[in-house]
């Protein structure tokens, strides 16, 4: 489950690191799914559906080996990603989220649970706020702190042109030099330069930085968007609340009164940190149907 919460959130980072769906290049013996364009499993030459590279992949001669450089057990095949690999590296930094909130730290007050019929209503059913307690010296660690520095960088409202100013530009490389120094994003370039994704650890902040803040757009053709933007600060499109899953931003903005809970329709099983709540709310005026966070995490991870 730690896992499954992870690669979710980290799917606009990751997505591009899963190999073509019409290759068997880390997909040897994959269980067979009538979804897939093409199959790699030990029948396919039989019925005659096999990826055009089965055989330099997964045919007699073809060489799988595990790589086990530093201890880290990953399994190698022409530097490929498999599933395998992903949740080891996903295990892996959930443990080295040295920086996440403890029990302690954190006080949350989910109160109403709306069903799947409710989410829409757009009624406040919790009239208490969620955070009851947050401890803010959290804030103060470095990673926190430059996090928090970047949020009032962006204009929600989508299709208009973001103006990014040197200030701005040197909060985001602050940012990221921040956050390199953890270990989990030390094991996370790891991981990457042993599959030859990445030849440096510079070569690797550059593509951080153009994910999360290279600007592109969602609306009149503007450069009015990032990942970044979109993913923690939030946005605004259409009159409703677009991304928005940070739990920081939130308590933030319900402290100064400018969001208001409404209710969660999902309450992650946990007793620790980080934790999953899918959640409606208001922001400014603006609602947000369905929206999730991982309330306790590092901004690291």
């Amino acid at each position: 489950m730690k896992t499954w919460i992870l690669l979710v959130g980290a799917g606009l980072a990751l997505g591009y690191l899963y190999t073509a769906p019409d290759s068997c290049e880390g997909r040897c013996r994959e269980p067979y799914s009538e979804e897939d364009e093409c199959h790699c499993d030990a029948a396919c030459e039989r019925n005659r559906n096999c990826c055009r590279d089965y055989d330099r992949h997964c045919g007699e001669g073809a060489e799988e080996v595990m790589d086990t450089r530093a201890g880290e057990g990953f399994s190698r095949s022409h530097d490929a990603i498999t599933d395998r690999d992903l949740l080891h590296i996903s295990e892996q930094l959930y443990e080295a989220d040295h920086n996440k909130a403890r029990p302690t730290d954190i006080a949350i007050n989910p109160q109403y649970q709306a069903s799947p019929d409710e989410t829409g209503d757009q009624q406040d059913h919790s009239p208490q706020p969620l955070y009851k307690y947050v401890n803010e010296k959290l804030f103060s660690k470095p990673t926190y702190s430059s996090f928090i520095k970047l949020l009032d960088n962006y204009q929600r409202a989508t299709g208009r042109e973001e103006e990014v100013t040197a200030e701005e530009l040197r909060e985001q490389d602050t940012f990221l030099q921040e956050v390199m120094k953890t270990e989990l994003m030390k094991k996370l370039f790891t991981f990457l330069h042993q599959k030859n994704r990445y030849g440096s650890e510079q070569e690797f902040l550059a593509d951080l930085k153009e994910m999360w803040f290279g600007l592109y757009s969602r609306g009149n053709g503007e450069r009015d968007s990032s990942g970044f933007e979109h993913v923690f600060s939030g946005e605004v499109k259409k009159g409703k609340v677009s991304g928005f899953h940070n739990w920081i931003r939130f308590y933030l903005l319900e402290k100064q009164g400018i969001v208001n809970y409404f209710s969660h329709n999902f309450n992650g099983p946990w007793d620790t940190y980080p934790d999953v709540l899918g959640l409606q709310f208001s922001w400014d005026g603006f609602y947000k149907e369905v929206g999730s966070a991982f309330i306790g995490c590092s901004p690291e991870f």
